[in-house]
């Protein structure tokens, strides 16, 4: 049997924590920041913070509280978590989390299960308030979420197949991810022994591979305010995605002072800063665009492939080069200098495309693979949402069921 209990009644929501108090202004105590609050063992206890760093403006907590994250996407990326560990018992962090502290009539692991059921985000997904992007989950919805209570007995039956499931999913999910960093370590040695030069080929600096009526610059030094309706630039971030609704916009007078860093579509843009060397390709649905200091533009001669120049940049033999050219130590950067006169080594024109489409086949090969594996990954995502929703709701007896089963579907 089990009853249909308010959450507040359970639990104290957003409580104060009255051993912060006894600590001294020079006690040291654990900071969670929100990239370190993740589930189970990605989560990062391992800052610190003294007492009067963080006396005010900071969530207080203790072990034996759950974290849940009130803000999008957090929320909804379901990260809430059972803390323990924290030194001393206590910790501060972001202000935006929510602390649940259970009470004597529901287990702690249970209630983080139900934190994690499908019906628990999107009820929670639905009372958001604020504006697009900073929106929030206030805490009445936590205080008025009812949450149903089987017997203490029956709730740590439920945790206990719950976590003996739940580590079986996480570990099939595990090996797929593994799967797809293989994948992409063996694309990277595919690139490398087909890019990165053979007997025969030509020892030549990156300044005499581009158009040399469009030589190797970089862009914008001050990009100004963001301008809705002007010409799109390229900084260092934007390099895994071109399109241009994802871009930032500076004003037409800005970019006709610093039109001679014009990008067209086929163009390169590399990085010059941060993640030096990472490169991209300018896509056509990008006619018009920019670059900010911070990113060169490269233009292939004609007698150059653009995608040969593009793969051959992000083998280890350049990557390499172009980090022991970086200057500064915290904040590392590749000048032009140095960046045309990187070497590549370079086959003959019809070599090149050979090459490319031998590539092609590779990259292809590999990209059906790591897009089943992640096609895997995300029904095995659905699945443990689905059983941990299941087994808390009450929809099926776990003390009769089968660990055989929750995998249905999923390729092992």
């Amino acid at each position: 049997m089990s009853t249909t209990v308010r959450l507040r009644h359970l639990a104290q929501i957003n409580p104060g924590t009255p051993a912060f108090n006894n600590l001294k202004g020079d006690d040291e105590l654990t900071f969670l920041p929100m990239e370190a609050v993740w589930p189970d063992n990605r989560l990062d206890i391992s800052q610190r913070r003294t007492k009067k760093e963080v006396s005010t403006g900071y969530t207080r907590f203790q072990d034996g509280d759950i974290l849940v994250p009130k803000i999008t996407p957090t929320f909804e990326a379901g990260r809430s978590v059972l803390i323990k560990g924290l030194l001393g018992g206590l910790g501060t962090g972001t202000t935006e989390l929510h602390v649940v502290r259970p009470g004597k009539e529901i287990d702690p692991k249970f209630l983080l299960y139900v934190a994690n059921t499908h019906n628990f985000l999107k009820l929670g997904e639905a009372q958001m308030y604020g504006v697009a992007g900073q929106q929030r989950v206030p805490d009445s919805f936590l205080r008025d979420l009812p949450v149903r209570l089987p017997s203490l007995e029956e709730q740590r039956r439920i945790v206990s197949f719950l976590d003996t499931e739940i580590a079986r999913i996480d570990s099939l999910s595990r090996l797929r991810t593994t799967q797809i960093r293989m994948l992409a370590e063996r694309l990277d040695a595919e690139r490398d022994s087909l890019f990165g030069g053979s007997s025969g080929d030509t020892a030549t600096p990156l300044m005499h591979l581009t158009d040399p009526y469009r030589p190797i610059v970089y862009g914008i030094v001050q990009a100004g305010p963001e301008h809705p309706d002007g010409v799109p630039y390229i900084k260092t971030g934007d390099l895994k995605n071109l399109h241009p609704r994802s871009l930032s916009r500076t004003s037409p007078e800005i970019h006709r002072q610093f039109r001679r860093a014009a990008v067209h579509p086929g163009d390169l843009v590399m990085a010059m800063r941060a993640s030096i060397g990472a490169v991209a390709i300018v896509p056509p649905e990008l006619p018009e665009a920019n670059l900010t200091q911070g990113t060169a533009r490269i233009a292939a001669a004609k007698n150059v492939c653009t995608e040969w120049l593009y793969n051959a940049l992000q083998t280890r033999r350049v990557q390499e080069q172009c980090d022991l050219r970086a200057v500064g130590s915290t904040f590392r950067t590749l000048n032009i200098w140095d960046l045309r006169r990187v070497v590549l080594w370079v086959p003959h024109d019809r070599k090149q495309t050979e090459i490319v489409a031998q590539f092609r086949i590779v990259e292809s090969q590999n990209s059906g693979l790591a897009n089943y594996a992640q096609h895997q990954i995300a029904l095995l995502s659905e699945r443990r949402q689905a059983l941990i929703t299941s087994a808390i709701n009450g929809q099926f007896d776990v003390t009769t069921a089968s660990g055989r089963n929750v995998t249905e579907g999923v390729a092992v």
